[in-house]
């Protein structure tokens, strides 16, 4: 089987099985599977694949058809300039994640050593973002989960960035700052939402990371009390949620609330500063 065969039966198996991305799904696959790039491939469509490699596709194209997300099979995703180890441990990093990432960038900017606080940091995509794109950013990152944090420990250590990362639920006590800058992608997947959910994120990324009542609150109080006078908050929040937050910013205090749409036009980010 060459590579084009193989891309396109790779191809016609994932959208038999519900992908909504199946040819790309395959292009990423097959080039795990037979160490290329999505360029190489197309470069390579006549040489055919290998026993070794034919059989490492076939186990990512059964996995996927589970629905495993593409990103916890290839074990690593891009985002913004960094690439972060990724698996079920936690969420993977989106790109409407990178819309908060350029929104505290931008409340950052002429501070030259801003205090950070990443509320829930999963992988550390956010917090790993921050300290690799302002230097001079001493960023604290927290998480409810030991695993959560070991995977951010794991990619702290692949990019050679420094992070404080701590064990901690802002509902049950917020970190104490002094903060610059507070940011956070609480779970906001109500839990009556969960069957809505592709089974994609539904059976594989930890349910604690998407579900939660509470959270972006305890998160809103919590910075309301401890960012220095002119520190900012930054929220990502679900579909139709961003009016109701930035209500709820108004209500706590905040003055300058905004709300920044993701790259599918979706508002997806709500700040506001003390």
């Amino acid at each position: 089987m060459t590579v084009g065969e193989a891309l396109r039966r790779g191809a016609e198996r994932l959208e038999a099985a519900g992908s909504e991305t199946p040819r790309l799904d395959a292009e990423l696959l097959l080039g795990h599977a037979a160490g290329l790039t999505r360029a190489e491939l197309y470069a390579d469509f006549a040489r055919p694949l290998d026993p070794a490699e034919a059989g490492a596709l076939e186990e990512f194209l059964a996995r996927r058809e589970r629905r495993e997300p593409v990103a916890y099979i290839l074990g690593e995703w891009g985002f913004r300039r960094l690439a972060l180890r990724t698996d079920a441990r936690a969420l993977i990093p989106r790109p409407e994640t990178e819309v908060v990432v350029e929104r505290c960038l931008a409340l950052l900017a002429g501070r030259d050593a801003p205090a950070v606080l990443d509320v829930g940091t999963g992988s550390g995509a956010i917090a790993l973002a921050i300290a690799d794109e302002h230097r001079g950013a001493r960023v604290t990152a927290t998480d409810t989960s030991i695993d959560a944090l070991d995977l951010a420990r794991e990619n702290a250590e692949r990019t050679g960035l420094a992070i404080t990362l701590e064990r901690g639920d802002v509902l049950v006590r917020f970190p104490a700052g002094p903060w610059d800058l507070v940011v956070s992608n609480p779970p906001y997947v109500d839990p009556d939402e969960l069957l809505d959910l592709m089974p994609d994120v539904r059976d594989w990324e930890p349910h604690v990371a998407l579900i939660g009542r509470g959270a972006t609150e305890a998160v809103i109080d919590g910075a309301a009390r401890t960012l220095v006078l002119g520190g900012a908050l930054v929220l990502e929040v679900g579909d139709g949620q961003a009016e109701r937050v930035a209500a709820r910013l108004e209500r706590a205090g905040y003055a300058n609330v905004r709300v920044t749409a993701d790259l599918a036009g979706r508002d997806r980010v709500v700040e506001g500063t003390r």
